[in-house]
């Protein structure tokens, strides 16, 4: 039999979130980020164990933080979408917490954030325009503070 080294559906880096409140985050995905379940593991007390969502065209998996192995641990993602500001706007209504509104950064990107209510940050970000290092460089030496 052939197994494949990177399974359909994923790419070499795949999020892995260990939360308080499994259940409450793969809610918050799928009402924020139409985020899919494929898979969910639950022990017998009904908290979840191990899941895999897929958000956009990605996977991201979520388990219950507990012991000294799987303690709980924050991340910060950043996410292109389409419309970053719809996007944003639907986390908050989610449940998340506004982090930063989307704005046009000197980078290129319009994008803002919301904090997820396990405490990740989503950084949803619009490619506007492609900016180069040189000039990228140069937007960064005039901005202030």
């Amino acid at each position: 039999m052939n197994v494949k080294p990177i399974p359909d559906g994923y790419h070499t880096l795949t999020p892995y979130f260990a939360v308080r409140d499994a259940a409450g985050l793969i809610e918050f995905l799928q009402q924020a980020f139409d985020a899919d379940v494929t898979e969910r593991l639950a022990m017998p007390d009904g908290t979840v164990m191990h899941a895999q969502v897929k958000v956009g065209d990605s996977m991201v998996m979520i388990g219950q933080a507990g012991d000294e192995q799987y303690k709980v641990m924050h991340a910060m993602v950043y996410m292109y979408v389409k419309d970053a500001d719809a996007v944003y706007k639907k986390g908050v209504q989610a449940g998340g917490k506004s982090v930063v509104e989307p704005v046009d950064q000197f980078y290129g990107d319009r994008s803002g954030a919301v904090e997820d209510p396990a405490g990740n940050q989503w950084w949803i970000a619009t490619r506007k325009e492609d900016v180069s290092s040189e000039e990228l460089l140069r937007r960064a030496s005039q901005r202030k503070g």
